[in-house]
């Protein structure tokens, strides 16, 4: 009998062994493979986090009449950029302000344009107008740092730009200074390209003066 129970015992043992044995390397398998595709999710989310310099410039509550009330939502002005001369601007309205900020985000990432630096400043004078705001901005030496306020400061800054001058001429409208701000920064050309108009135009200039004095 003793033999009997003690063969019955072993056979128990090896029994409740086996799936334990079996069922580990699936189990750290499965976790194995899981784990880091959580890791590099995060780490990809992380690295696209720190690619552009986010800033929200302006909230407003926004209210549009309906047959019941008022609905009102939030709007955000939201400007990016990488400091090495992409930068862009986003408007969106969202429910809450969280909703309305991450939906700017996302159109200011469509709207990025490149835009032409030289030395820590703008190669050229540049000015532009969008609807009743008209925007100036002008280059400037290194240590004057930036001259210009609010919204058109953040967009210089985002840009990359260290040192320029600018002044607003028309309406204070935020989200079109911020437009017009862009757009002036859009329209100016490599500064190797602008020495070579301007040497042009001067000696065209020259020739004329020339031609009416003789």
């Amino acid at each position: 009998m003793t033999e009997a129970n003690t063969t019955k015992d072993t056979a128990t043992t090896v029994a409740q062994n086996q799936p334990k044995s079996a069922a580990s390397p699936r189990t750290g398998g499965r976790d194995a493979a899981n784990t880091p595709r959580r890791q590099s999710g995060s780490q990809g989310a992380f690295g696209e986090e720190k690619q552009f310099d986010e800033r929200t410039v302006h909230i407003d509550r926004v209210a549009r009449v309906v047959k019941g009330g008022r609905r009102f939502r939030f709007r955000a002005l939201v400007v990016i950029g990488d400091h090495k001369g992409r930068v862009g601007v986003g408007v969106s309205k969202g429910l809450d302000v969280t909703m309305a900020i991450n939906k700017a985000t996302d159109v200011a990432k469509k709207n990025l344009v490149k835009i032409n630096l030289y030395k820590g400043t703008v190669p050229h004078e540049a000015e532009a107008k969008v609807s009743g705001a008209r925007i100036l901005v002008k280059p400037a030496s290194a240590g004057t740092g930036l001259i210009a306020g609010g919204v058109v400061r953040t967009v210089l800054e985002v840009a990359g730009i260290s040192n320029a001058l600018s002044k607003s001429l028309g309406s204070s409208n935020k989200i079109n200074l911020a437009y017009a701000t862009v757009e002036a920064l859009q329209s100016m050309e490599p500064a190797s390209n602008w020495v070579t108009t301007q040497a042009a135009k001067s000696k065209s200039t020259t020739k004329k003066a020339e031609k009416g004095a003789k």
